[in-house]
């Protein structure tokens, strides 16, 4: 499993990426689950389970979920 930290410009940190298997997993800076990509589908999907769109569309997701 492979982490991907993301940062704000300030160097915070906003969001992370976690690798599992065959797909990724969006959490928040406090470790809330903002949606996964499943490359196989090519679907993101939100919290809820709901398809959010086609591709990976996490960091969209990340904008959506500070507002």
């Amino acid at each position: 499993m492979a982490n991907e930290i993301l940062r704000d410009s300030r160097g915070s940190k906003i969001g992370e990426i976690q690798v599992s298997g065959d797909k990724s997993i969006l959490r928040d800076a406090r470790g809330s689950k903002l949606g996964e990509y499943d490359p196989k589908s090519n679907t993101t999907r939100d919290s809820k389970g709901a398809i959010f769109g086609t591709g990976n569309l996490l960091a969209a997701l990340l904008n959506v979920g500070s507002k």
